[in-house]
């Protein structure tokens, strides 16, 4: 029940962003205000997910995100309810919106990380658990915004809502019923673990990692749709998206299928490295189908290395997983929003090819990051090659 109702659950955190954007678009006739919100928005989703995962620690992820769907659904319901009222009253509805986000990535990961270590006799649960989120996460941002698309173009009586109506309905019919079957935090585990201290070196490095990776996300899109404007055909953009999500997709199921023996340090540098050489293709495209091929690879060569950043991330602290998971997952929109920023810059100074100049770059910085990473463990000492699963059994063990 977990795979499905996680899919449905994740939905909403794809679809409320456009569907926040086409909202206040409407209710105000501003682009600009439209879009100062929704990015105030994505900034409270980051901090919400910071603030989420040290609550989980505490409280249990069960209870909280039953708690944080339904305070999602009420927000969501206020930001429609807004559309009467004024400009600041509207802008302070969405980033409400974002502030309780909640967080169905990163908890369903940690419920993951919870049973694995409860099972240490399936050391490759992780790993196929982690390959599929992936893959759902990247199907979840395909199918949202042309579900958005869909609702409001074809609900006739108020279609700027009908997107983020849907939401309310896909967070108390799967968010919060999905987080009923989170798994606990095991028996085994210290109580004090919810105030040990967090491995900050690692921590740090996976969050830097994550961030090279939302930037890197930031630079495709904008170079996507500047392309497309250039040639103007919208639907080439979407093409471009879906080629994108469709090879993560694709490489996320693959990934488990990875010998378990190979050790995570060893994936994480071969996988940066296979990202740095997918981005220098994108520079060197040319016309539509090169782009389209070349992207379908960059999404390939994402999803593993994705992965292995949250399967480390998931071994640094496997008693506080919830806090680190939601710290890491909030870098990548940070990183999202200042790729986006720059890229924007490069196209209005060197035209809609310019940004795809930006990929190998930020690709080189991740390749940086996994050779000089010594993948801190919680207690600060170099965490060893330990296969995918090792370790998570040995701290259920010595619990």
């Amino acid at each position: 029940m977990v795979f499905p109702l996680g899919f449905l659950a994740r939905l909403p955190y794809a679809m409320t962003p456009l569907g926040t954007l086409l909202l206040l678009q409407h209710a105000t006739g501003s682009y600009a205000f439209a879009g100062a919100a929704a990015a105030a928005q994505s900034l409270a989703i980051g901090a919400g997910g910071v603030i989420v995962g040290r609550l989980a620690d505490r409280t249990g992820i069960r209870q909280l995100g039953v708690f944080m769907a339904v305070a999602n659904a009420v927000a969501l319901a206020g930001l429609l309810a807004a559309t009467f009222a004024d400009r600041p009253t509207l802008f302070a509805a969405a980033v409400l919106v974002g502030a309780t986000q909640p967080q169905v990535g990163p908890l369903i990961r940690v419920h993951w990380s919870y049973l694995a270590q409860s099972r240490p006799e399936q050391p490759g649960l992780m790993t196929t658990a982690l390959s599929y989120e992936a893959a759902a996460d990247e199907a979840s941002f395909i199918a949202g915004p042309a579900v958005v698309g869909l609702l409001a173009a074809t609900w006739a009586p108020v279609p700027a809502g009908a997107p983020l109506t849907a939401c309310i309905v896909l967070l108390l019919a799967a968010a919060a019923p999905v987080a009923l079957l989170y798994t606990t935090a095991p028996e085994r585990m210290p109580s004090r673990s919810a105030t040990s201290p967090l491995p900050r070196a690692g921590l740090a490095a996976m969050c830097a990692a994550m961030a090279v990776m939302g930037a890197i996300f930031g630079t495709v899109q904008v170079g996507v749709t500047a392309h497309a404007t250039a040639v103007d055909n919208a639907s080439v953009g979407g093409l471009l998206y879906a080629a994108l999500g469709a090879g993560s997709a694709i490489a996320s199921i693959a990934y488990a299928w990875i010998p378990s023996r190979m050790p995570l340090r060893t994936r994480y540098r071969l996988f940066a490295l296979g990202l740095l050489i997918a981005m220098i293709l994108l520079p060197a495209s040319g016309t539509r189908p090169p782009l389209a091929a070349v992207v379908l690879v960059a999404g390939i060569a994402i999803a593993p290395y994705m992965i292995t950043i949250y399967a480390i991330t998931e071994q640094l602290a496997p008693t506080r997983a919830a806090i680190t998971m939601t710290i890491v997952c909030a870098a990548g929109p940070v990183g999202t929003a200042a790729g986006q920023a720059l890229a924007g810059l490069l196209v209005e100074q060197a035209g809609p090819r310019a940004p795809f100049m930006l990929p190998p770059v930020l690709a080189a910085a991740a390749l940086l990051l996994a050779m000089t990473n010594r993948m801190t463990s919680a207690n600060h000492g170099p965490c060893p090659n330990d296969t995918v699963g090792t370790k998570t059994e040995q701290a259920a063990s010595r619990a």
